[in-house]
């Protein structure tokens, strides 16, 4: 035997042949079996058609099984194409092998929508003065960015794309200059004079064609390349394939075809072998059940018609036969099936099974393959519709042929909740309950089908995602058709970079950017880094904008660079070159940089750099060919990768970029585009359906309802089945004259009749169960909301169909859920539930077994009752800690003895330059002129102050002009009555006296520090302090001062100290040493008594108790302190270590000390002193 005699290919019968199955598991072992038994040569290729990436994979995985099982062992050498890419290329490869040129079809053609965009874009402007284009002109007369002419361009590309598919016939007649519309029926309509402009630009396009591509280009419109290919094939009967042609091509499940690609595959089995597997849901004649039923044109059926069915419906004699559908019509057939029904009738135009049921037959095969869904166990609600549906049963002949409904039938189940979080908890739970019931059920057999899958992956990642892999609960699943552009970090980043121009980079925008693994490996920079950077912001001063350049293009003043990435980084350099130095040309310097952390300083700097140099080219419009180059460089720039989804999507977008060079170059664009533009048609391609996207990945799958997603699994879930979201609401475009009155024709595709197509394949496609879920009630109040109105059919159906002992069906087969998952109702069956549900008593459930603890009583609660055991410390401590324990005497049980500091939340930092101040802000940048001014001495603390001002204004800290002089005025103002009352009080008080040391005990403490600040005489000591921000009824403030002025009385100094504040001054008269011990001793217990557990006491709180006390209203005044109000925050809201230790205010006050309030007695102990001895003095007083 030779040898290349191995590799002669077998020869395969051509021919057009078409299988029927009503389940799809049938047609998938067929195909599988027909490739088995007809293989093709070693080197040769399968290809295979398919309308869905889920599709693809399950053909795939059958191919992969064992052959015992039913397999070929391996899935090698297929090919799975969309159909429109196969057919583009069949095209091609007959028309150069007949005509023998290379050149007959070009690769893309000039009328395919990407091409027509840019062409259209171009001569959309040259329009406006002609009279046909008026209803044109007015819709794009004012357009200062070109979005208009962008999103007419597009929309047009892609209606006339579709005319090219299913109205043909209407642009040859437009061609030949004959402004008419042709009817399914052949009739000749002529257009109204508003719609005359579609003929005149199809032939503008033509002729626009014909001048840059010659009769090559225009030819190359896919109605003429189809009409010349059906010609070309007529030479290719009884000979071998062409080249590059498939010898077999299987087109699997796919649910609409055009007409157009009918007749191509049609005129390709002329040479090669098609095979169609369809999925039909009936197994008899059922195409009058559904209108315009007239106006299809197969003179012969492959199905025959069911017995007892007329040849015409009319048999009520009203001469309408709508009127008799419902004595011979299956009506959720008839409501959900007008797109299947278009296509098989289409098919039936081009099937002649004559030809080649012999040929299966000799396969021991069939074309026509029926079956049970369920096999002869038909008892299940489920099964008996699908059974229905199969045998064509109309509404008496199926309410007198199945039997009362099971009482535990949940084939079909309805749930009902308040939005989407909560369906996706329901499902959850309702997953868990049927994984439990079945041992035999994988998480593989599940699918849940949303109206959009983008609205409900937050709500599935939050409830699927929240529990730990080893958690029993925990349930793998997979997110399928996600949209890329708004889901990857490093699409949102791009896009935002896209967005220069218009964007002003602000502080927030750069973190968002440098979240991004991609563009921070680019910059050589790590995720450690960025608190430092952060940091290195705040201090910096940085808001917005990147220069005063930037800020000016955004319709803001010239030379406002304060506050700007700029202007930080001139901060940030200087800070690192001097320090702590002065001014150097008006740029303060930051210190707060250096040692290893200075590295930063580079990348930081380059990044900048590169964003001003994209945002500089990005301000300017170019034509296409730069606009390229420049994003090319873009992607150069600021992203470098090493994850295989990133890189994936890297080569995509460059692919895109690529085909827009192509088509701006054919279509001889090189008018100035705008970035948004730009922009949008880049992005816009990246989500595209392709079928690369990952689905069947062994887990529970959650995709979009897509046609031809009808594979079988053993429960099919819908989610988001409420009315107005499904069927899907897709306005038609106004100028479409397919979608106008009368030009229906069989085979047009229509957003609604596809949505219920794919309802009733769901429905076809459950083995087990079918789940429905939809947003039932009004969050709010509760209120009702209707389902799909696909729902509302089924349910409806099934009422009037069967029945049950007890009632409805559907009231059966559907649980309405409360509001919230910790419902009472979950863990506690009311006699209501019982009778609302009474076929599914133990359908209200969940496993969130957390709850129920809270339900039970036995939720964990924080106590107190027990503290730490003492802590004995031989250290030293300062009156500063003594008396930040005085004011925090809850934080500190959680710093110094559970080393646990509880921080407030993080602010975000600040993304507006400053104008005004709040109290915070106010208090610190007044904090430091009175140090500056101290420091000074009288003499000299206006300049200093106003030194101290123009070095903040050169740190960003205060407003820009005009308002800086306002927010200067603002900040010294307060100052100067305070200070000149403590100038004045200072010279009164004498001479400065040496610092002291003071070394006592405090009860159980050792107190060691220094008195400082000591004016007077030895006999007479005064110690003077100066506060910023207001003193009166605020003693919380005095705390540390008051601790020192207790130790030095306790030391045995005569001291006297005054606190002076903008409103007045405080004094603290010279207690007597045994009357400051104790008071000391006092603190000192407390100190360490604090430390076995959080005191019930907080320092502003206890004021104000005091305060209130003084007219019998202390608990009152108290609570209003200690808890937040309208436009007040409370204490407990100030401090997170209050909010930890303390729900409320009576829970604080609950804790006992003996007989009496814990409150009232750690009051009395630490903070009455301190109330009872300070003496306030009006700012008019004499001292």
């Amino acid at each position: 035997m030779p040898a290349n005699a191995l590799f002669s290919p077998a020869p395969l019968p051509p021919g057009f042949m078409v299988v029927h199955a009503n389940r799809l598991e049938d047609l998938r072992g067929l195909a599988v079996e027909w490739m088995r038994r007809q293989p093709l040569g070693p080197l040769e290729n399968e290809t295979i058609l398919v309308q869905s990436n889920g599709i693809g994979q399950w053909l795939k995985l059958a191919l992969a099984e064992d052959p015992k099982n039913g397999g070929a062992g391996i899935a090698a050498a297929l090919e799975v194409m969309l159909p429109a890419r196969f057919l583009w290329q069949a095209y091609r490869t007959v028309l150069t092998h007949v005509s023998q040129n290379a050149d007959a079809v070009p690769e893309t053609s000039p009328f395919d929508k990407s091409r027509l965009v840019w062409r259209l874009l171009r001569l959309l402007p040259t329009l406006a003065g002609q009279p046909v284009f008026e209803p044109l002109a007015q819709f794009l007369e004012i357009d200062r960015d070109q979005r208009k002419h962008y999103q007419l361009a597009e929309r047009l590309a892609d209606l006339f794309d579709q005319y090219q598919v299913y109205r043909a016939d209407w642009l040859d007649a437009w061609a030949n200059g004959h402004d008419v519309l042709i009817t399914a029926r052949g009739e000749h309509r002529p257009l109204e004079e508003h719609q005359r402009w579609q003929p005149a630009l199809w032939r503008i396009l033509r002729d626009d064609v014909a001048a840059t591509q010659g009769d090559a280009g225009l030819n190359s419109s896919r109605a003429q390349v189809h009409q010349r290919f059906l010609k070309a094939t007529e030479h290719l009967e009884g000979q071998d394939c062409p080249p590059g042609l498939p010898r077999r091509l299987i087109i699997f499940g796919i649910s609409s075809l055009p007409q157009q690609t009918l007749e191509a595959l049609a005129a390709l089995s002329r040479c090669c072998q098609i095979v169609l597997c369809v999925h039909n849901p009936c197994q008899f004649y059922w195409a009058d059940i559904i209108e315009h039923k007239d106006l299809l044109r197969a003179q012969r059926y492959r199905q025959r018609r069911k017995t007892g069915m007329p040849e015409a419906l009319d048999v009520l004699g009203t001469g309408d036969a709508d009127d008799a559908l419902h004595l011979h019509a299956q009506p959720l057939l008839a409501a959900w099936g007008k797109q299947g029904r278009d296509y098989l009738r289409l098919l039936d135009e081009h099937d002649d099974a004559g030809n080649y049921q012999t040929l299966f037959e000799q396969q021991a095969l069939r074309i026509d393959m029926f079956e049970p869904f369920s096999g002869e166990d038909r008892h299940c609600l489920l099964s008996q519709l699908q059974d229905d549906i199969r045998e064509l049963r109309p509404v008496a002949e199926t309410q007198g042929h199945w039997p009362a409904l099971p009482a535990a039938d949940d084939s079909i189940v309805f749930h009902i909740g308040h939005g989407p979080q909560r369906e996706v908890e329901i499902l959850h739970d309702q997953l868990l309950a049927a994984f439990s019931a079945d041992p035999h059920l994988r998480p593989r057999d599940i699918i849940v089908m949303v109206p959009d899958i983008d609205r409900y992956a937050p709500h599935i990642e939050a409830v699927f995602g929240q529990l730990p892999t080893d958690d029993p609960r925990h349930i793998p699943y997979t997110l399928s058709d996600q949209a890329s552009r708004h889901r990857l970090p490093l699409m949102i980043a791009l896009e935002k970079l896209l967005r220069l121009p218009e964007l002003r980079l602000s502080v927030s925008d750069l973190l968002d950017l440098l979240d991004v693994p991609a563009l921070r490996q680019r910059f050589g920079l790590e995720e450690r880094d960025l608190p430092v950077l952060e940091r290195w912001m705040e201090g910096a001063g940085i808001r917005w904008g990147l220069n005063a350049k930037q800020r000016q293009r955004l319709e803001l003043p010239g030379g406002l660079s304060q506050n700007t990435w700029a202007f930080g980084l001139r901060r940030l350099l200087l800070g690192y070159t001097v320090g702590d130095g002065h001014a150097w040309q008006g740029i303060e310097p930051f210190d707060d940089i250096g040692g290893l952390e200075a590295g930063l300083a580079g990348p930081l700097a380059t990044l900048l750099e590169k964003l001003e140099a994209t945002w500089e080219s990005f301000c300017q419009p170019t034509d296409a060919a730069t606009w390229v180059a420049r994003l090319r460089a873009l992607l150069e720039t600021f992203f470098l990768t090493d994850d295989a989804q990133e890189s994936i999507m890297l080569t995509k977008l460059e692919s895109g970029l690529q085909q827009m060079l192509e088509s701006s170059r054919e279509a001889e664009l090189n008018d100035p585009l705008p970035l948004s533009m730009v922009r949008e048609h880049w992005l816009a391609q990246i989500d595209e359906h392709s079928l690369s996207q990952r689905f069947l990945a062994g887990a529970v799958n959650f995709a979009t309802l897509m046609p031809m997603r009808a594979i079988p699994f053993r429960h099919v879930c819908l989610l988001g089945m409420k009315d107005g979201d499904y069927p899907r609401q897709q306005q038609p475009m106004d100028f479409d004259l397919m979608r106008q009155w009368g030009n229906y024709r069989p085979g047009d595709r229509s957003r609604r009749d596809d949505d219920r197509y794919l309802f009733l394949e769901a429905l076809l496609s459950a083995r087990d169960s079918l789940y429905i879920s939809w947003t039932g009630r009004n969050v709010r109040d509760n209120s009702e909301r209707p389902p799909s109105v696909l729902v509302a059919q089924l349910r409806d159906h099934i009422n009037q169909r069967w029945h049950t002992d007890q009632g409805e069906p559907v009231d059966a087969l559907t649980v309405a859920h409360p509001l919230q998952p910790f419902s009472a109702r979950y863990f506690f069956h009311s006699d209501q539930d019982a009778a609302n549900d009474s076929l599914h008593s133990d359908s209200l459930h969940t496993y969130a077994n957390e709850w129920r603890a809270l339900h039970d009583g036995q939720a964990p609660a924080v106590s107190n009752d027990q503290p730490l055991p003492p802590l004995d410390s031989d250290e030293p401590i300062t009156c500063a800690a003594l008396g930040r324990f005085l004011k925090q005497p809850v934080a500190h049980f959680f710093e110094q003895r559970l080393k646990a500091r509880l921080k407030q939340q993080r602010q975000v930092l600040d993304d507006s330059e400053p104008f005004a101040f709040d109290g915070l802000q106010r208090f610190q940048l007044q904090d430091q002129l009175l140090s500056e001014a101290l420091r000074a001495g009288p003499e000299h603390a206006g300049d200093a102050m106003a030194h101290t001002l123009d070095r903040l204004a050169g740190s960003g800290d205060l407003p820009l002009a005009p308002f800086d002089e306002g927010s200067r005025d603002s900040l010294l103002m307060p100052l100067s009555q305070p200070l000149e009352h403590y100038f004045a009080l200072l010279a009164e008080c004498g001479a400065p006296q040496p610092q002291q040391e003071i070394r006592l005990n405090a009860g159980p403490l050792q107190i060691e520090d220094w008195l400082t600040d000591l004016r007077g005489s030895a006999a007479n000591s005064q110690r003077l302090v100066l506060h910023t921000g207001k003193l009166k009824e605020r003693f919380d403030k005095l705390t540390r001062d008051w601790t020192l002025h207790l130790a030095a009385c306790a030391a045995g100094f005569p001291l006297t100290t005054h606190v002076q504040g903008q409103d007045g001054r405080i004094t603290l008269p010279h207690l007597n040493r045994s009357d400051a011990q104790h008071c000391l001793d006092q603190l000192g217990h407390a100190w360490q008594q604090a430390l076995c557990g959080p005191l019930p006491i907080a320092c502003a709180t206890a004021f104000a108790w005091l305060k209130g006390e003084e007219k019998d209203n202390g608990d009152n005044e108290a609570r209003k302190v200690f808890e937040s109000g309208f436009m007040h925050a409370g204490e407990q809201d100030k401090e997170p270590a209050l909010s930890r230790a303390w729900a409320d205010f009576d829970d604080m006050l609950a804790v006992r000390h003996g007989d009496e309030r814990a409150f009232d007695y750690w009051t009395e102990q630490l903070y009455a002193p301190l109330y009872q001895h300070a003496q306030w003095r009006e700012p008019g007083d004499d001292a």
